[in-house]
């Protein structure tokens, strides 16, 4: 299939649009999924997704559904403008005269992709998964009437999130924490590096998705096509954005688990804290068995599916190019 040829501007708006439709739709079994990975075995509040999100609303109430999706609305449009725009980028500079790119170009392409989305994906990530986890972590203590003393604590501890706890009724609260308090907080006792903890975690996990997705769904998106010209229909382009996007996602879902554990700073009741990406999976392998390692991702293939689908029909829409059009016919006309 020939690439469409649209401007960086059009790219970039295609990315965030896409990225802010889907998350919009997708954020509570985003939200389930962060809960999930972060409980121990034994030790755990929800026994599947649909508990955790009934639990939740039940518990927490409907805004907690929502819990930390400011933040990601906010940093999603930067994030996926990048990811789409470099992977195209990079496709075109790999692209040989009148010729496709094979697929070791397109994991390269892909994997320059993943590289670049960090800069963003990290700290929003960070502060993301403390808002998520929040109402997890408050209610264990409540119910425990354990005070959390796990290093980094702090940040949740300062200022908790209005919650129930499972089993006592309604107990509210200091106040909620807002991303600002968090990223503040970071900022002023560990500087910048605060905000980008789990880096190597988030590479290792978005390098080898985009690595998967962006090959896989160039060429999902070619099948049953008679020429190399064309253009998918419509429905063939979302259902491959969905299928390649479940697919990279259950694949790199051990590394998912690995930075979500390494991003939450507050912990529950008996909940250790690892030293590293290394210490971090051993201790996962040994305490709670390989299939630790596959927990949310039920949930990361249902976020992930939906969010690269609409990412691929807002491509096909052209919405970018439309709203630059737009933007250019009302400077004219007036």
């Amino acid at each position: 299939m020939a690439e469409p040829q649209l401007s960086l501007w059009a790219r970039l708006l295609d990315g965030a649009v896409a990225g802010v439709v889907g998350v919009t739709c997708v954020f509570p079994l985003d939200l389930a999924k962060t809960r999930l990975q972060n409980q121990r075995a034994g030790r755990g509040a929800y026994r599947s997704t649909l508990h955790c999100l009934a639990t939740t609303l039940r518990s927490e109430g409907c805004l907690a559904m929502y819990r930390g999706a400011a933040v990601n609305l906010t940093l999603v449009t930067p994030e996926k403008a990048i990811k789409l725009a470099a992977n195209d980028y990079f496709r075109h500079l790999l692209a040989r005269d009148g010729m496709g790119l094979t697929i070791a170009r397109e994991m390269v392409a892909g994997c320059g992709a993943g590289t670049c989305q960090v800069i963003i994906t990290t700290p929003m990530e960070m502060l993301k998964i403390q808002l998520q986890d929040a109402g997890r972590v408050a209610s264990q203590q409540l119910v425990r009437g354990v005070r959390c003393t796990a290093p980094g604590c702090k940040l949740v501890a300062v200022s908790p999130p209005l919650t129930r706890a499972y089993n006592i009724g309604p107990a509210a609260l200091t106040r909620r924490p807002s991303a600002t308090q968090i990223a503040v907080e970071l900022l002023r006792t560990q500087g910048i590096k605060g905000l980008y903890k789990g880096l190597g975690a988030t590479l290792l996990r978005d390098v080898p998705f985009s690595i998967i997705y962006f090959p896989l769904f160039a060429h999902l998106n070619r099948v049953g096509q008679g020429t190399p010209e064309g253009r998918a229909p419509f429905r063939r382009s979302f259902l491959a954005g969905c299928v390649a996007g479940s697919v990279a996602a259950v694949s790199v879902n051990p590394c998912d688990v690995i930075k979500t554990r390494l991003q939450s700073l507050s912990k529950g009741t008996n909940e250790e804290s690892y030293t590293g990406i290394v210490d971090c999976a051993r201790r996962i392998w040994l305490k709670e068995g390989p299939s630790a390692f596959l927990k949310g991702a039920g949930c990361r293939a249902l976020v992930i599916a939906p969010l690269f689908g609409i990412a691929q029909v807002i491509y096909f829409i052209g919405v970018g190019e439309f709203l630059l059009d737009l933007s250019r016919y009302s400077r004219f006309s007036t």
